[in-house]
């Protein structure tokens, strides 16, 4: 008698390895909001460019970290290096380009195109480590190891417990910085704050899931949100919630449809921002009549 053998569903494949896909989704999950949330900061201040450079940057340090390893004999964890980049990237992109006769422009496109540039070159010296490479630099990487997720989940619990904590400070210096200075507010301490915070979670979350979509989470999380028009507190608490669902509905989006992660992650921000254009189409007659 002849018997017919079933293949399991894609939902059935996905319920038997949950915990496989456990972690990245919950590593992309924290990621998201925690980057969602500090890209309000980061478009409204007027810094795409620099969330851009710096997650070059940290893929340049994860690519060092692995040529030091292979061709020096010496040991660096590629968590250390991409943090220890991002955030020296952001502390340089912090001096003032008058200084050195240039715009603040020029001094970010030099940062990114270095950055960019020297990855793939110090990639072509690591042939044994190329896939890490592609999947840091693209995020096709499918896998989180217990280590990487630790590493972002704690990061993303300090930083957002102590930009709640400091909240009211953080915005007034971004979005009113004479008015702060003239309250007496440490201005240079909560721009350093800032800058500091989105080095260590780019550096932390390009290690995991690759530049490019960390670079969308930090960028078009609050692009989506601003496009509604809300208050300032609703804005950033919409970036959060957007940035977590781009960054875990592209991992179950990719896994079902057989698409990289990384460009599913990306693809899902953008496709919220024209959801969010569609919402505040909907909903300017109904504001003119109130």
């Amino acid at each position: 008698m002849e018997t017919t053998l079933l293949e399991p569903s894609k939902w059935e494949q996905f319920q038997a390895g949950w915990e496989l896909f456990r972690d990245p989704i919950l590593c992309a999950l924290i990621a998201g909001c925690v980057l969602g949330f500090l890209s309000v900061y980061v478009v409204l201040r007027r810094m795409v460019f620099v969330s851009a450079a710096v997650t070059n940057t940290a893929g340049l340090g994860v690519a060092l970290a692995f040529f030091a390893e292979i061709h020096l004999g010496v040991h660096v964890d590629p968590l250390v290096g991409a943090v220890v980049l991002s955030v020296a990237s952001t502390l340089l992109l912090m001096i003032e380009p008058a200084r050195l006769r240039l715009s603040r422009e020029s001094l970010l496109g030099c940062a990114f195109a270095f950055a960019g540039g020297a990855a793939i070159l110090v990639g072509d010296r690591i042939a044994q480590e190329a896939h890490d490479i592609q999947g840091i630099l693209f995020g096709t990487a499918v896998l989180v190891t217990p280590d990487q997720l630790q590493a972002v989940a704690v990061a993303g619990a300090v930083l957002m417990a102590l930009h709640l904590w400091w909240f009211r400070g953080i915005a007034f210096v971004s979005f009113d910085r004479v008015g702060a200075t003239v309250q007496g507010l440490p201005v240079k301490l909560l721009d350093t704050v800032l800058m500091v915070s989105i080095g260590i979670m780019v550096g932390v979350s390009a290690r995991a899931l690759g530049a490019l979509p960390v670079f969308a989470f930090s960028t078009l999380s609050a692009i989506a949100a601003l496009v509604l028009d809300l208050r300032l507190p609703w804005t950033f608490f919409t970036a959060t919630v957007l940035g977590g669902i781009a960054g875990a509905g592209g991992y179950l989006f990719a896994y079902f449809y057989d698409f990289p992660v990384g460009g599913s992650q990306t693809v899902l921000s953008g496709v919220l921002v024209l959801l969010m254009m569609l919402v505040r189409l909907v909903r300017l007659p109904f504001q003119r009549r109130a």
